[in-house]
């Protein structure tokens, strides 16, 4: 099957990957433009270009793929299909239109459940038991199409969102591996969504890492995991920021005590008080400083009993 590949990120490059690997023939890979990146503002290639280009595949990279310059060089390749991963632009109807067998889109989750941009941290957030991958026939819509395949994992209580992701990149791969002969062969049945069972999962900005302790604790918990490593989960210590990358719902009760207090500092953990339950704090991060572990950072920093982080 000659395919025309669509991605931008990791995700993507995992099933671009996978596709290579079991002998697909690639005629181009579509990807977004390289981004500037840090202090000095050199040009990064994402992913799926760093793949194809160890793969020898072309890369076409256009700001806008909606234009007629796009669609023209789209249509130069007589693709049979395009595979869609994690692009981050929306196809018009023209180009769903063009191959034979449509677009078929990867998406990182169980649909109709945690549709739009953020669907691994809105799974984790949500505190769901299981997630996977949904092979979905491409519509006008935005993730609403006919689904044709779908490949389930388990969510780890300790997974947050880079572990899970790796796995589910790596599920996305097996599963459009095994749709398209299946495709080919007319036996996927598309199903179509249900409305009423759908949900959103819009992107994830840097402001839903702030942690607010009068959640319980296991949802602050499913926030710090949901929003490692970006944006991170944060609150304040003193007048500095204070990024938590590793905590777990604590034993203890925390009884009336004010949400965020301190309650114990312990050999290898600092526990507070949540909203109900406590958090029993493992990794965390004070502005300034590098990462290090609740016994590392006790060592340095004399935090007490009674003391309230986010004030």
């Amino acid at each position: 099957m000659k395919i025309i590949f669509m991605g931008t990120p990791d995700f993507a490059a995992g099933a671009l990957k996978a596709l290579i690997g079991a002998g697909h023939e690639i005629l181009l890979a579509v990807t977004q433009p390289d981004r500037p990146r840090g202090r000095s503002k050199e040009l990064i290639p994402p992913p799926v270009k760093v793949c194809a280009q160890e793969h020898g595949i072309p890369v076409f990279q256009p700001r806008r793929i909606k234009t007629p310059e796009a669609v023209e060089e789209l249509k130069k390749y007589q693709a049979d299909i395009y595979i869609v991963a994690a692009f981050g632009q929306i196809l018009s109807q023209e180009i769903l239109d063009m191959p034979r067998y449509g677009c078929l889109n990867i998406h990182a989750s169980l649909l109709p459940k945690y549709r739009g941009a953020s669907p691994i941290q809105h799974a984790i957030l949500r505190g769901e038991e299981r997630t996977g991958v949904t092979i979905m026939q491409m519509d006008a819509g935005i993730d609403t199409g006919d689904m044709l395949y779908r490949k389930e994992i388990p969510i780890e209580g300790t997974d947050n969102y880079e572990s899970l992701h790796d796995r589910l990149m790596v599920l996305g791969g097996e599963a459009i591996v095994e749709a398209l002969p299946l495709l080919e062969q007319g036996r996927l049945v598309p199903e179509a969504q249900r409305e009423e069972l759908s949900s959103h999962a819009p992107l994830i900005d840097k402001s839903m890492g702030r942690i607010d302790f009068s959640k319980e604790a296991e949802a602050i918990d499913r926030q710090i995991r949901a929003m490692t490593p970006w944006p991170s989960a944060y609150t304040s210590y003193r007048g500095k920021q204070l990024k938590i990358w590793l905590a777990e719902p604590a034993a203890e009760d925390a009884g009336s005590r004010i949400p965020g207090e301190i309650l114990e500092t312990g050999k290898d953990q600092i526990t507070v008080a949540a909203g109900k339950g406590a958090l029993r704090i493992c990794e965390l991060q004070l502005e300034g400083k590098k990462r290090m572990t609740a016994h590392d950072f006790l060592l340095g920093v004399k935090m007490q009993p009674g003391e309230i982080l986010g004030q």
